[in-house]
């Protein structure tokens, strides 16, 4: 959410920003919010000048019941009662205006870096650079539930039945290696620098409208019924309402947490619900990366943030490239994003396993989320990444090491959390 000072002092850079996203249709937004704010401020005025003539009339009233001018202070007494009466009114209408003003600002985007390009959606979104030889080996790679299936390692006919489509049972090795690559992301995250953590699953309202949009929010949170709590999404939702209304020391900036959770989606609007594999699913799991800094050190974690992940995935196996997000494929709350994708050798084509996003003080801004300096309190920037989510990494660590004898080569990193295994062999 951006600053109503800096709508009012910079409308048609708001508005240009509104076009680069292709989101035309909020272009009233701007005026009707300046409107709403002119018209809150005159309110603000009329209720601080009646506050002081009350004070004024108040201490009337004290020296004419002292001069025993009974009807004239009555008379000053009646004033009073008006004006609070006024003030009543003008107090809820003020209340009503700020509602209404809050909802709007909500949905106005937040200004796009200078270098992010523009582009209406995900098709338009620019590759940067690739990390790790492409290859495509010169026998099949069957489709990833089909290896899974060699080993045991996938039901999703079992949780069609307990849970529907969309959910499913990894076992066995399989299981295991999703496991390990869990595991191994944390320590890898430790080994960073960033404090590690198990978040809540679950989470408020007005945590959820403070981290992400409203489209966001309906399109993917799943609510408990008959209470307040939605089951999170990412466990960057848990991590920076961990803040909500805080002020945190600056001596304790950067904050870096790594965070551990299942994440649960609706999907709704997406390419649809897998009927065999795992792409796209209601749950998952995954270790993610949250930075708490000062808004001038923001785009220096954004750059280290994504190549943590290139990293990790490189030492997988794993090829990579990383692709920027254009505008009209940003969420209104992000000021920059970019996404890791891995080789599928199988399709031969990329594929989405990670987000990168910085979100400058929009997710501050609506939690309150501060920290206090020389010259006061000031708002920081929130920013968020996946380091891995499984199965989405796992399928990528599975196609990438698949053998010709349909075997899986464990990576090295990961063959100490497999019990020192160096391949998982088909049961015999």
């Amino acid at each position: 959410m951006l600053d109503i000072k800096f709508i009012r002092e910079n409308s048609d850079k708001v508005k240009e920003n509104i076009k680069k996203k292709f989101q035309d249709e909020k272009l009233p937004l701007v005026d009707e919010v300046i409107d709403l704010d002119k018209k809150i401020r005159e309110l603000k005025i009329e209720g601080d000048n009646l506050r002081q003539e009350r004070n004024n009339t108040s201490n009337e009233i004290g020296i004419l019941m002292r001069n025993k001018e009974i009807d004239l202070a009555n008379e000053k007494k009646n004033r009073v009662n008006e004006i609070n009466d006024k003030l009543v009114d003008i107090e809820k209408e003020e209340n009503n205006l700020m509602n209404v003003l809050q909802e709007k600002m909500m949905v106005i985007p937040q200004i796009i870096h200078d270098s992010v390009p523009i582009g209406k959606d995900d098709s338009e979104n620019v590759e940067i650079e690739r990390f790790g030889d492409p290859v495509v080996p010169n026998y099949e790679i069957p489709y990833h539930a089909d290896i899974c299936d060699m080993f045991n390692g996938l039901d999703k006919e079992s949780a069609g039945r307990t849970s529907g489509n969309g959910f499913y049972y990894l076992m066995g090795d399989i299981a295991r290696l999703h496991s390990a690559m869990l595991s191994y992301a944390r320590d890898f995250m430790i080994d960073k620098g960033f404090t590690y953590c198990v978040p809540p699953f679950m989470i408020r309202s007005d945590v959820v409208t403070g981290v992400m949009s409203f489209k966001e929010m309906e399109n993917m949170m799943y609510k408990i019924e008959g209470e307040d709590l939605y089951l999170i999404g990412t466990s960057e939702h848990s991590m920076i309402g961990r803040f909500k209304g805080q002020v945190i020391k600056e001596e304790e900036l950067p904050i870096r947490l790594t965070s551990y959770s299942p994440c649960f989606r609706k999907e709704v609007g997406s390419h649809g619900i897998e009927e065999r594999g795992l792409y796209r699913v209601h749950q998952f799991e995954k270790q993610e990366m949250i930075v708490i800094c000062k808004m001038e050190d923001a785009m220096e974690w954004y750059n280290k943030m994504w190549s943590y992940t290139v990293e990790f995935f490189r030492s997988l196996d794993v090829p990579v490239r990383t692709l920027e997000c254009c505008s009209g494929d940003l969420a209104d709350l992000k000021v920059k994003s970019c996404d890791v994708e891995a080789w599928s050798p199988r399709q031969q084509k990329y594929f989405e396993v990670g987000s990168c996003s910085t979100l400058g003080d929009a997710q501050a801004r609506r939690l309150s989320i501060k920290a206090k300096g020389e010259k006061g309190n000031y708002l920081l920037a929130t920013l968020n990444n996946t380091v891995v989510a499984s199965p989405r990494g796992l399928i990528a660590v599975i196609e990438n090491n698949y053998q010709e004898d349909g075997s899986i080569l464990i990576p090295k990193v990961l063959q100490p959390y497999m019990g020192g295994k160096e391949k998982i062999e088909k049961n015999r």
